[in-house]
Formats: C-alpha cells, sequence, structure tokens
C-alpha cells in the first residue's frame, strides 16, 4: 500500500512538473497561435479579438490554472487549428501509436532472446562471430534509416505494403496490423541489436561465477545450467534494458509515424508544434509521458517476478 501511495505521487508530481514547464517554454518561446490562425487575414483587430477568445491576453497563471482545472477534470480544452475537442483528436491517436511501441517491444524480444542466449552458448564460433558483425550493422542504423531500407526493399521492390497506404485500425484491424509491421521493425531492429549484444555480455559474464561453476561440477548440462540458473540472473539489466527501450520507442515512434504517414500522435505533435496549436500539444505530451511512467512502473514490478529477493516496495 506504501508502495502504491509512494508511486501515485510520483506519477502525479511528474506530470504536473511536465505540464508546468511545457506550458512555461510555450509562454516564453515566441510565437502566436493567434497570428498562426490568421494567417494573412491578420490584422490587429482581430488578433486581439481572437486572443481574447482563445483566453491568451490573460496572465500566465490565470492561463495555466484554467488549462490545469480543465484536464484533472477532463477537459483538455479545444484545438485552435481543427475546433474540435482535443480529447477526441488524442483519443483517436492513442491506439496507433501504443499499437506501434507494443509491435516493436514483441519484435525486439522474439529477436533479443534467442540470438542473444546463441550468440553467448556459442561465443567464439564463427557462427557466432558472423551474427555479431552484422549485429554492429544493424545496432549502427538510425530507425528513420531502417524505416526508409524497409520501404525500398519491402515495399517498392517486393511490394508486401504499400508505403504510404496506412489502413485505419477503426475500418479493418487485420490490414491496420499488417500495416504496422513494417515500421515497427524499422523501429524494432536497432534495439534488438543492442538487446542481443547486452544480453549476449550478460549472460557470458553470469556463466563465469562461482555458482554457475559450482553447478557444472555437479553434472549439470550447458543447458540446465545456462536456462536453470544464469539466465534469471542475466536477465535483469536486459529487463532494465527493455523498460528504457520501451520509454525510448514510444517518444521515439514520431519519425517514423512521418517515413511511413501514419497518422499517430507524432504527426499530429508535430503539425500542432508548427501551428502554435498548444492544448494538443500539451494533451500529447502528457499523454506521452504517463505512457514512460506506466513503463517504468512496470519495469519495478517485473523485478520482484523475475527475482523474488528484490524488493521494489523498499
Amino acid at each position: 500500500m506504501r508502495y502504491a501511495s509512494k508511486k501515485i505521487l510520483t506519477v502525479l508530481f511528474t506530470l504536473f512538473a511536465v505540464s508546468f514547464f511545457v506550458f512555461l517554454a510555450f509562454h516564453l518561446i515566441s510565437g502566436d497561435p493567434a497570428t498562426a490562425m490568421l494567417g494573412t487575414e491578420a490584422t490587429p483587430e482581430r488578433l486581439a479579438a481572437l486572443r481574447h477568445e482563445l483566453g491568451l491576453d490573460r496572465p500566465f497563471g490565470e492561463q495555466y490554472g484554467t488549462w490545469l482545472k480543465g484536464f484533472v477534470t477532463g477537459d483538455m480544452g479545444i484545438s485552435y487549428s481543427y475546433r474540435i475537442p482535443v480529447g477526441e483528436m488524442v483519443a483517436d491517436k492513442i491506439p496507433i501509436t501504443v499499437t506501434l511501441t507494443l509491435l516493436a517491444f514483441i519484435f525486439i524480444v522474439l529477436i533479443a532472446v534467442p540470438l542473444g542466449l546463441y550468440t553467448a552458448k556459442h561465443a567464439g564460433r564463427p557462427a557466432e562471430r558472423a551474427v555479431m558483425a552484422l549485429n554492429q550493422v544493424i545496432m549502427s542504423v538510425p530507425p528513420f534509416f531502417a524505416g526508409l531500407l524497409i520501404t525500398l526493399g519491402f515495399g517498392l521492390m517486393l511490394r508486401l505494403f504499400v508505403p504510404g497506404g496506412y489502413i485505419s485500425y477503426q475500418d479493418d484491424m487485420a490490414g491496420f496490423i499488417g500495416y504496422m509491421i513494417f515500421p515497427a521493425l524499422a523501429i524494432a531492429l536497432p534495439k534488438a541489436a543492442m538487446a542481443v549484444k547486452l544480453l549476449r555480455g550478460t549472460v557470458i559474464a553470469e556463466a563465469r561465477l562461482d555458482y554457475a561453476r559450482t553447478a557444472y561440477s555437479k553434472g549439470n548440462t550447458t543447458n540446465a545450467v545456462l536456462y536453470g540458473h544464469v539466465l534469471k540472473n542475466a536477465l535483469m539489466p536486459f529487463i532494465t534494458f527493455l523498460g528504457m527501450a520501451l520509454a525510448d520507442m514510444i517518444a521515439g515512434s514520431i519519425i517514423i509515424e512521418q517515413v511511413f504517414g501514419i497518422p499517430g500522435l507524432g504527426r499530429i505533435l508535430l503539425a500542432s508544434i508548427s501551428n502554435r496549436d498548444h492544448p494538443v500539444v500539451m494533451a500529447i505530451i502528457i499523454c506521452i509521458t504517463a505512457l514512460i511512467l506506466v513503463v517504468n512502473i512496470a519495469v519495478d514490478l517485473i523485478y520482484g517476478l523475475v527475482d523474488p529477493r528484490i524488493n521494489v516496495k523498499s
């Protein structure tokens, strides 16, 4: 109970701090939403009227207090650019970005665990060296460039998907998942390569410790020692990396969404920043922050499940 209370307070404080500093940044950075909305039709009179309508002529504290009160009660405001409730816009985009991130996470686990264990078990052999050489190349490729290569290879050459031919999850869930596989791979491949190298290193390091040698001396096979003793301890830094990678992918999916034409949180975030659409930007950043906090809490809980000796409540 005490652990849950501490985590809830941490989450609330983090969300409050992020919202305050983002709101302050918008207040200090040059640029006027009213000017961006009116464009060439802007006149001093129309600008003044629109600023008053949007509440931009009020003091900073009053503006932030109004936004915070609305957010706490579930009202994220109205988009300056689209003139529709921000909550509806964000709620429609969250499933897209979350699906993309979860698919990428699944690919990382499916690639990294088998290859990490294989390379650790066969360290020094020609096949292992070839895998690690390829792994090093993939690790150095940025996700956006991986996305371009996947688009060229699987989209334009093999025609396994239509680049830019996004399918909405509301229209066809199977088609939506099928299209999201390729951008998810673009995000996952560099992270999976890092995870392979990390897991290989931790497994090899654990296998050299006294408890592993003791297990071998008792007549256990390599697989028995690896899966029964070494892997549990080697997984701890691997889980930490997965948590960090998942949090990074939530925020980093913005670029991949642009490459593959995915209308997720990233696309409307970039458009809203350009248009000075502050309510939309605030809502998206708060949602991304909340998702990252949830990932961090989940990692803490998984620690306790993998190794009961770790007391996450302390």
